[in-house]
């Protein structure tokens, strides 16, 4: 009899429907892993809304053991039946000069906008259920390893729920310090608490800055308390703040910060702030997840001021995450707060959006590969 997996399918706007899915003969240079958890990311929110209109299975943060591997597989990955390994959710070309120079987040094979062909754009937990051998999200038992796959090894000694968490940090380190360039010294604001504010504070303290601020609002306070557990040296709360700049003025002394990361998601006045806030010689302004703003121009006054775009993570930056967690050193019970079974895969994501009646206290959120 054919071996099978069940799943949490997206089958219309915060619907899911378990099924069960049979598991694929795989060619030599791919893999199947059993999952054993699969993170919860903002953007499963928005993902949730069915806005493609394909039916799939969602989760971009799966962490698994190799189930089924060929033997080219094993040689390219270094890896074997038994090994625990997390995907990133891109599946690049591995061919182009995007993948060819490790920005392989910007090959066409991973932009919907840009990628061209007869098959839709491969990316864990959004590619349809009709584009073969469907189980491509890790809301399920078990997942494809596709042969151009990014993975990473996973160490045994992390539990499950917390080696789940290694993609929104990854994206903190990536955006604080490689975007932000984050350093000895340096003065931090993080707008906004959430997964990868977090792991921002995080990065912040291993580069040795001096002054790590992060602000939040007034629902966030047990996250603000989890940002000076991880290194924070003052939190600020805006919905309560008269004036923010001000009281980040005043914290650095006059000074202002050397880099700014907003993750906030949508706030309204938060570039503005970051730009009243740079300091003079060095300040790197991170648009991670920023809202709708414009930005007078002439606001910039004699500042040497760098907005950049953040987009993803880096190889890197996820191997740096999953040292960051299998330190021992992090507090992962703190962040890593709830888990939920496949058939409450919609539970699980209103706990993350902080809907009413949900889970409260949620910050991040793993789905486990039971029903």
């Amino acid at each position: 009899m054919a071996e099978t997996s069940l799943a949490a399918v997206l089958v219309g706007p915060q619907q899911f429907e378990i099924r069960e899915i049979p598991l694929p003969e795989i060619d030599d240079d791919a893999a199947i892993i059993k999952m054993e958890a699969c993170g919860i990311c903002g953007s499963d929110i928005g993902g949730s809304t069915f806005r493609n209109g394909n039916e799939h299975i969602m989760g971009h943060e799966p962490v698994g053991l190799v189930y089924k591997i060929g033997n080219k597989a094993k040689a390219k990955w270094q890896i074997k039946e038994g090994d625990r390994i997390a995907l990133e959710e891109y599946v690049p070309c591995g061919a182009c000069k995007y993948c060819r120079s490790n920005d392989f987040r910007f090959c066409a094979a991973t932009d919907g906008a840009s990628h061209t062909g007869d098959t839709p754009r491969l990316w864990y937990g959004s590619t349809p259920m009709d584009v073969w051998p469907s189980l491509w999200g890790g809301y399920s038992q078990y997942m494809y390893v596709h042969p151009n796959a990014v993975v990473h090894r996973i160490p045994n000694n992390i539990p499950a729920q917390h080696a789940a968490a290694f993609l929104p940090f990854s994206n903190g380190v990536e955006w604080a310090y490689g975007y932000g360039g984050v350093s000895l010294g340096d003065a931090i604001w993080i707008q906004g608490p959430g997964q990868q504010g977090l792991a921002a504070v995080i990065a912040s303290s291993a580069a040795g800055a001096q002054k790590i601020i992060v602000s939040g609002l007034s629902r966030d306070e047990a996250r603000l308390n989890v940002a000076l557990k991880l290194g924070a040296t003052d939190v600020i709360y805006a919905d309560q703040e008269e004036d923010i700049v001000k009281r980040v003025m005043d914290i650095t002394g006059g000074e202002g910060c050397n880099v700014v990361v907003n993750v906030t998601g949508g706030g309204k006045d938060c570039v503005a702030q970051s730009i009243a806030v740079a300091a003079k010689t060095k300040a790197n302004i991170v648009l991670a997840a920023a809202g709708n703003e414009t930005v007078n121009m002439g606001s910039l006054g004699r500042k040497k001021i760098v907005l950049k775009r953040a987009n993803g993570h880096s190889f890197q930056a996820v191997e740096q995450a999953i040292q960051f967690i299998a330190s021992g050193k992090i507090p992962m019970e703190d962040i890593s707060t709830h888990t939920f079974p496949m058939s409450r895969a919609a539970e699980a994501i209103d706990a993350v959006a902080g809907r009413p009646g949900a889970a409260p206290g949620a910050i991040h959120v793993s789905i486990l590969p039971e029903v």
